[in-house]
C-alpha cells in the first residue's frame, strides 16, 4: 500500500503485485498531516514514493507552494496524478513518474513521504540514512525498525480501509549528520560514537575531558538538558562547529575529521 499501493519490487511483475496489493489511498486529514509534521513550505522538494493518485504532491503543492514529484509503477495512476495535478493548477510545481521507488534518485528531495509496508521500508533505509542531513522523512503507520522516529503523531481515521484500529500514525525522522570518528581542532580531540541519531561524545585537550550523550538533529549535535554545560555542535560542509562554548572550548571552534592518531596544535 502506499498513496496508492505497495510500489512492486525490482523482480515482480507488475499485474501480478497490484492484484495482490490493493489501491489504498492515504485520508486527506493524514495527508495534512504528514506535510505538517514536515514543516513542508514552498522551499522545499517533496518526493512521494508510492504516490498513488498523487495526493501528496499536489497537496504539497496547492497548499504549501512546494514543487515536488511523484513516482509510482502503475502508469494509469500516473496519468490520473498528472491530470489531478494540471487540473489542480500545479502542473508546473510537480512531475508524475512511472519508475520503480528503489531507482529512483532521491538526492533532490528535501522531504522524502511513505506509505509502504515495513519490509520496503527497511529496503529503502540505507538510501535514506545516505540523503543529506537534516532531509525529512515521513512515513504513515509503518516504521524504519530500529532506527526510531523524532516524532510520531496519532490521527483518528473513521473510515480507514484496513485493519481493525481506525487510527493512523505518522512518522518523522530527519537524517542524522553522520558525526562518527575522531575530530580535530588543535590539539582538541572529539570522538564520537553513533547509533542513528544517538551520539556519545568524549572531547580532550590539554588537562580538561568531558564526556557526554546525547541526539543528532539534522546538522545539530545536541547536549542532553540539564546536568553539567557540554557544547553544542552543528555539522558543516564536513566540519563540526561549536555552537556554544564550555570551559575550554570556545564557541567557534571548528572541528575537522581527524587525519592521524593524535591531534596537534
Amino acid at each position: 500500500m502506499a498513496h496508492g499501493h505497495a510500489a512492486t519490487p525490482a523482480a515482480a511483475p507488475t499485474t501480478a503485485w497490484v492484484e495482490e496489493v490493493p489501491f489504498i489511498t492515504t485520508p486527506d486529514n493524514v495527508t495534512l498531516e504528514m506535510l505538517d509534521i514536515a514543516g513542508v513550505t514552498a522551499a522545499d522538494h517533496v518526493i512521494d514514493l508510492g504516490s498513488g493518485d498523487g495526493r501528496i504532491v499536489v497537496t504539497a503543492a496547492k497548499r504549501f507552494g512546494a514543487s515536488g514529484l511523484g513516482v509510482e509503477i502503475v502508469p494509469d495512476l500516473v496519468r490520473q496524478a498528472t491530470e489531478t495535478a494540471r487540473r489542480a493548477g500545479v502542473a508546473d510545481k510537480t512531475e508524475f513518474r512511472v519508475q520503480d521507488i528503489f531507482e529512483t534518485d532521491l538526492s533532490a528531495g528535501t522531504v522524502i513521504t511513505l506509505y509502504l509496508l515495513p519490509e520496503f521500508n527497511l529496503r529503502l533505509r540505507p538510501a535514506l540514512l545516505a540523503l543529506k542531513p537534516g532531509t525529512r522523512i515521513v512515513s504513515h503507520d509503518w516504521d524504519m525498525g530500529d532506527w526510531k522516529p523524532d516524532r510520531t503523531t496519532t490521527l483518528e481515521v473513521p473510515d480507514k480501509k484496513i485493519g481493525l484500529e481506525k487510527r493512523s500514525r505518522v512518522h518523522l525522522w530527519r537524517v542524522p549528520a553522520r558525526v562518527e570518528g575522531a575530530w580535530c581542532a588543535g590539539a582538541r580531540r572529539l570522538e564520537l560514537t553513533q547509533t542513528f541519531q544517538s551520539y556519545r561524545a568524549v572531547l580532550k585537550g590539554g588537562d580538561t575531558k568531558h564526556d557526554w550523550s546525547g541526539r543528532i538533529d539534522g546538522v545539530s549535535v545536541v547536549p542532553p538538558v540539564g546536568g553539567p554545560l557540554r557544547p553544542s555542535l552543528r555539522w558543516s560542509e564536513g566540519a563540526l562547529v561549536a555552537t556554544t562554548g564550555v570551559a575550554g572550548l570556545p564557541a567557534g571552534t571548528r572541528f575537522q575529521r581527524a587525519a592521524a592518531d593524535r591531534c596537534t596544535g
